[in-house]
């Protein structure tokens, strides 16, 4: 690869997943639960456990119609669920929910045991208590990408927890920022 030779400017490099991955730890993102209803099963279908996990991939898509998008990884446990749910619920962590981000990316334990504070909402979904906000979604889309799948939602109703500073993921590892302080 070239690079121009002035101060200051990146040197571009080939991509491999390390380096892939350490450029992605500086992205500060938002943390979010994503929980799912579990699915009693049927004739081509296995009864499958509610779901829930951490994603930092939250986004809104459109405004006009209003439509969000989360990315999950189909080699992880929660996905046989999420892949046949027809509604889910996104929860904006605070940054007092440090714990709960931790428990939902714990692989190996029943996350919703591990976790009291929660509630079965509409549709069957677990609904996380004390977060910042909460959607829940009808899934409306699910598109593969590599070895995650995008799932789109429309947001069906919302609910605006306690105000607070917001939970972020970077460089690793959990942190916040408060409230811009104006000089003026």
């Amino acid at each position: 690869m070239t690079t121009v030779d002035r101060p200051g400017a990146a040197e571009l490099r080939p991509v491999d997943d390390d380096s892939f991955r350490a450029l992605l730890r500086r992205q500060a993102s938002t943390v979010t639960v994503v929980t799912a209803p579990g699915l009693s099963g049927g004739r081509y279908l296995p009864a499958l456990p509610p779901a829930g996990f951490t994603a930092t991939s939250f986004a809104s898509v459109s405004l006009e119609p209003p439509l969000v998008s989360f990315c999950l990884g189909r080699e992880s446990s929660s996905w046989p669920t999420v892949a046949h749910a027809e509604h889910v619920a996104v929860h904006l962590l605070s940054a007092e929910q440090q714990e709960v981000a931790r428990i939902f990316a714990t692989s190996g334990i029943d996350r919703f045991a591990a976790h009291p504070g929660w509630h079965t909402g509409p549709f069957g979904v677990p609904l996380i208590g004390d977060a910042l906000a909460v959607l829940l979604c009808r899934v409306t889309r699910r598109i593969k990408a590599g070895d995650h799948t995008i799932v789109l939602g429309t947001p069906l109703a919302l609910a605006a927890g306690p105000d607070g500073d917001p939970l972020l993921r970077h460089r690793g590892g959990y942190t916040t920022f408060g409230p811009q302080q104006s000089p003026w």
